[in-house]
């Protein structure tokens, strides 16, 4: 996760192409990480210092002149006690963003009763302050968050003492803290799916309808809704049509994708027609598995809520 996080920062995005025509700044970068086998430097804004981020001007450069992406001097955070952030850092804007990302994993039975859910989520930050800044976060409910994960430069003890989070930043982009939310402590699923799928044994046809509607979203817009349903062996072809969106399906795997877009609640968006049935096959289950994948700006779904007391603001908070 460190390394592809490293990639994305780097490079934009983590893929094979990207990894190829940067493999030799991908050595550059792993050396450094890496003392025998163990993390050494894994600091976004350290790393910087030592490998510059590949840029058109500077391997034209390099072509010409045979030098390379690696620094010639040591950073100097490398050598206080904050190795994670660099020294002189000097802003004119002095800004700090705070990115809330929960994703929630659920299974609901037809009845719309939760089986299983489970949440993980991230904390990102970017942060470009002045100097050696000192920041506190505190959580209403921090009791709700377990197998949390911190960055170094959180201050343990007085997490485990006062489930508060007091650090020095990095300069730039990180993870603060990954975290993950039990079943238990779960609020209702803001969004749910109502379905009719019949077929008849005397009929080669069957009918499907499908709807999805928010629930509890805190007047919060429902966005990139995307249904997925494997439909049964016997279902050769479907004709539907959607009040919004766009469908396919394909005869040969028997997958169903719906791709929704965003929520109307005064206009709920549905699937509605019919499916074309194997000749003589026996009927089919009623009851497929139906995939929802969703995404709520400014919704935290574990009832998390934060405030922070050095003057800086959250600048997003989402569910997936």
């Amino acid at each position: 996760m460190c390394m592809l996080y490293l990639h994305q920062d780097y490079f934009g995005v983590c893929s094979e192409p990207v990894i190829k025509d940067n493999v030799v700044v991908v050595y550059e970068v792993l050396e450094e990480m890496l003392d025998n086998g163990f993390p050494l430097a894994t600091e976004s804004n350290i790393l910087k210092e030592l490998i510059k981020p590949p840029t058109i001007l500077r391997t034209v450069v390099n072509t010409i002149t045979g030098s390379t992406n690696v620094g010639d001097q040591l950073p100097t955070g490398q050598l206080s006690v904050v190795p994670w952030r660099r020294t002189g850092v000097k802003y004119t804007n002095n800004e700090a963003y705070f990115d809330v990302i929960e994703e929630i994993d659920a299974i609901i039975d037809k009845s719309g009763s939760t089986v299983t859910a489970e949440i993980q989520g991230v904390v990102d930050a970017c942060v470009k302050l002045t100097g050696m800044p000192d920041l506190t976060l505190s959580f209403m409910n921090p009791r709700l968050l377990d197998d949390v994960s911190f960055h170094p430069c959180v201050r343990f003890k007085r997490w485990e003492s006062e489930r508060i989070l007091s650090f020095i930043p990095p300069d730039g982009n990180f993870r603060l803290l990954s975290y993950h939310v039990s079943a238990q402590n779960l609020v209702a699923i803001p969004v749910y799916v109502k379905h009719n799928i019949s077929f008849r044994d005397s009929s080669s046809l069957g009918r499907f309808e499908i709807t999805v509607g928010p629930k509890q979203t805190m007047g919060k817009t429902i966005e990139g809704v995307i249904v997925i349903s494997q439909m049964p062996k016997g279902v050769l072809n479907m004709s539907l049509t959607p009040s919004q969106g766009t469908h396919t399906f394909d005869p040969v795997t028997k997958m169903l994708s719906w791709d929704v877009g965003k929520i109307n609640p005064q206009k709920l968006p549905s699937l509605k027609g019919t499916m074309s049935l194997q000749a003589g096959a026996s009927k089919p289950d009623e009851n497929p598995t139906i995939n929802l994948q969703f995404k709520i700006q400014q919704l935290a779904i574990s009832g998390k809520t934060q405030s922070e007391s050095s003057g800086y603001v959250w600048r997003k908070v989402q569910t997936l």
